[in-house]
């Protein structure tokens, strides 16, 4: 009778991520449909098609014009509370997750699918615990979708929200760097993370502890 449950994720931002796949989805392919696939360590919401109007995974993450695919869809969902603003469903699933402490969800466009994936909490203390390998989709891209909605942010800030150390969130920002993807702004004491607007992270092995 007193039993609290504490869910993995924030519901609000799972919701969300549900919420843009119906109203962003191809319906004009029959192949697929909008799914939830959970792995071991993450959580996968698959929207069939790709995404249009010129947008890329790392604009969704900073303030972009709002262009639903399927805008009486959207209409309704807003008219029912579903979602709130138009334009805002990725700033919000990023802003929920960091305020739960979690890393923000990575982007991919995969086979005539858009992807979104959240890594489980456990799998981020095993990360750090035991060391295993972090891939890229994991580690540096998660870092660069944080870092565009988080600009300003130092290493040790960002290692708290992904729950690894300083060490790997440095080696990470290196491998961000030599893409010239990001920059380091301001003094170094002061100073922060920003992303330079351009191509996406290169795949490679990931670091461990």
């Amino acid at each position: 009778m007193a039993r609290i449950d504490t869910p993995a994720l924030p519901v609000e931002a799972v919701r969300e991520a549900l919420a843009n796949a119906f109203v962003h989805r191809d319906y004009a392919s029959a192949a697929g449909s909008v799914s939830v696939a959970l792995y071991d360590d993450r959580l996968e919401v698959i929207s069939p098609g790709e995404l249009h109007f010129g947008l890329t995974p790392e604009m969704l993450y900073q303030p972009h014009e709002s262009r639903p695919w399927n805008p009486w869809i959207a209409r309704v969902f807003h008219r029912r509370g579903i979602i709130e603003t138009w334009g805002r469903g990725t700033l919000k699933i990023a802003s929920l997750m960091q305020a739960a402490g979690l890393p923000v969800p990575t982007l991919q466009e995969r086979t005539e699918s858009v992807v979104m994936t959240f890594v489980l909490p456990h799998h981020l203390g095993e990360v750090r615990n035991v060391g295993v390998n972090v891939g890229v989709n994991v580690g540096v891209n998660g870092l660069l979708a944080h870092i565009q909605a988080n600009p300003g942010q130092r290493a040790g800030e960002m290692a708290v929200t992904f729950a690894v150390t300083q060490r790997t969130i440095e080696r990470w920002l290196k491998q961000l760097k030599a893409q010239a993807l990001i920059e380091f702004k301001g003094a170094p004491k002061t100073g922060g993370y920003h992303r330079i607007p351009g191509k996406e992270a290169t795949e490679k092995d990931g670091d461990t502890d």
